[in-house]
């Protein structure tokens, strides 16, 4: 069990609802809004496919997760898993992946979200997305019950935006069956496509994890983790089928890989264009409440990575009033900020769902290790989630693989080097203290 101490604790305050709306907040977010122009590019109407493997996987992912958290309620997810279950090494790999793609994520939809809200010229965008990290930061500073407050009123605000969407391309008057292009449709995009639609796909569906990283703040976790991961999965994953469906049935695969604005262009094509700045609205908002979740993700993973001398220690503060880890969530929000005012980084969702993919991967090898006395789910479970994930990875676009392939190679040549002159400085001290030690022998 991690020890952790009492000082730099969090605060358990969050009960099952709330973390089901935290897992909610995570995956209904503005990839419902993006998600299914790449994926229709990748497999056309075969993207549904591909999101029934991407939730197949990522059912097993969630069950993993579950059931670790069970046995760790703290913060930190996968990367605590790692270290406890496979060693050290693993546990950097899963939080480094974590932190690095999950912090471009972070960028991206600040991005996202002052596209939506601010159709002028690219500098009020990017002032617009760095106030937004900022105020969602300051939010996430007062504590962890004033930022469910705010994901519940974003979540119930995507999901209406969501229901009015369907029920406008349904009324709409021009969706229909015609638009899937019958079942041969379905393997358009080959074998391969499909993968990697999934791939993508499984993006929007990567938002239980801030459950588990959120583990230290949860009351009873070993009960409220392993019913809120999958109820909140189980919730994202029928909400994305009927938005996907309808988009298809609305505009067609062809429309949907070449559309910027995906749902848009289905509400267009239904015949229900008036409901497109309900879209924009809903997209914002959207784009709000995924950058809300991921900051305090993130945030508890870094406190964790930080505890344990993984990143500077200076993160590993926990604010004496509000218990939450301040100083991680300071330091990303000036890296994000930085990020949005310098790079486009709204292109990045295979770059996430690489190092997402590795994360999650880690974590179903941590519970394949557990005791019969602590698994709530079977073994195999554990190995097609593993497969699975390793499998997506290889099936994202090459660029994705190149970048997120970098990006870990930068890590661990950056913690070896780190470990390495530690070891060195050891060293030294310790011969200095020997030497000192002969020295005063030989003058006593």
């Amino acid at each position: 069990m991690v020890s952790v101490p009492g000082a730099g604790r969090l605060a358990r305050r969050l009960g099952t609802g709330d973390a089901v709306v935290i897992g909610l907040g995570s995956m209904i977010g503005a990839g419902v809004f993006a998600v299914f122009g790449p994926a229709a590019r990748a497999a056309g109407t075969g993207l549904l496919i591909g999101l029934a493997l991407a939730a197949l996987i990522a059912y097993c992912n969630a069950t993993a997760s579950a059931q670790l958290a069970a046995v760790y309620p703290t913060s930190g997810g996968t990367y605590v898993y790692g270290r406890e279950r496979l060693g050290h090494w693993w546990g950097f790999l899963a939080g480094w992946g974590f932190v690095a793609g999950k912090t471009a994520s972070c960028a991206a939809m600040a991005l996202t979200f002052a596209s939506y809200a601010v159709p002028g010229p690219w500098w009020a965008q990017r002032a617009a997305a760095v106030a937004g990290v900022l105020a969602l930061t300051a939010l996430n500073y007062r504590g962890v019950t004033r930022t469910v407050l705010l994901t519940r009123v974003l979540v119930a605000t995507s999901l209406t935006v969501l229901s009015v969407l369907v029920a406008g391309i349904a009324l709409g008057g021009d969706a229909g069956t015609a638009n899937l292009g019958g079942w041969s449709a379905l393997g358009t995009g080959g074998a391969y496509g499909i993968l990697q639609a999934a791939g993508l796909l499984f993006f929007a569906f990567a938002g239980y994890a801030r459950i588990a990283t959120m583990g230290e703040e949860v009351r009873e976790p070993d009960r409220t983790i392993p019913r809120a991961i999958p109820m909140a999965l189980l919730l994202a994953v029928g909400v994305y089928v009927v938005v996907g469906v309808a988009a298809l049935l609305a505009a067609g695969p062809d429309r949907l890989a070449t559309a910027s604005a995906p749902l848009t262009t289905a509400v267009q094509d239904a015949g229900a264009g008036v409901l497109s700045p309900v879209v924009r609205v809903g997209a914002a908002l959207a784009a709000l409440g995924a950058l809300l979740a991921l900051i305090a993700g993130i945030g508890r993973t870094g406190l964790a990575m930080a505890r344990h001398h993984d990143l500077p220690a200076w993160l590993a503060a926990v604010h004496p009033r509000h218990r939450v880890p301040h100083h991680a969530e300071i330091a990303l929000a000036v890296v994000v900020s930085t990020l949005v005012a310098t790079v486009d980084l709204r292109g990045v969702i295979g770059f996430s769902s690489f190092g997402v993919l590795i994360y999650y991967a880690i974590a179903n090898a941590a519970a394949f290790t557990q005791p019969s006395g602590q698994r709530r789910w079977p073994r195999w479970l554990n190995v097609l989630g593993v497969t699975g994930c390793l499998v997506l990875v290889a099936t994202l676009p090459w660029q994705s693989v190149a970048a997120g392939a970098v990006m870990f190679v930068v890590g661990l040549v950056g913690r070896a080097a780190v470990r390495f002159a530690a070891r060195r400085r050891a060293r030294a001290m310790s011969s200095g203290g020997e030497a000192g030690l002969i020295r005063h022998d030989d003058h006593t």
